[in-house]
């Protein structure tokens, strides 16, 4: 966006003189493309990604409060499970109980 300005204001600046015109336009429009190339390839994407790891990782902080919030309580270990279980998707809370069933 900044690049779009300066491009405008050397543009406008010396209107009278039509070479300026040309140069400045193509500033404008050049880092007009570029920021919406980076916005769309680069910093879209990476926004993504950051958050979908800080989902991931508010979900595994809030499991481990309930976890010691109800192991502080005295909660039974086989209603905790349950509880903690009942944070995860269907997909992963049955991945969980398998791998627990599961003898090693």
């Amino acid at each position: 966006m900044i690049g779009t300005i300066m491009g405008l204001i050397i543009m406008l600046a010396k209107i009278e003189d039509r070479s300026t015109i040309g140069k400045g336009m193509a500033v404008a429009l050049l880092t007009t493309f570029y920021g919406a190339m980076m916005s769309y390839l680069i910093l879209g994407p990476m926004k993504k990604k950051l958050d979908d790891r800080d989902e991931s990782e508010t979900l595994v902080r809030e499991i481990m409060v309930e976890g010691v919030l109800s192991i502080q309580s005295g909660d039974n270990p086989r209603i905790l499970e349950e509880k903690l279980l009942c944070f995860l998707p269907p997909v992963r809370r049955e991945a969980v109980r398998q791998a627990a069933a599961s003898p090693d």
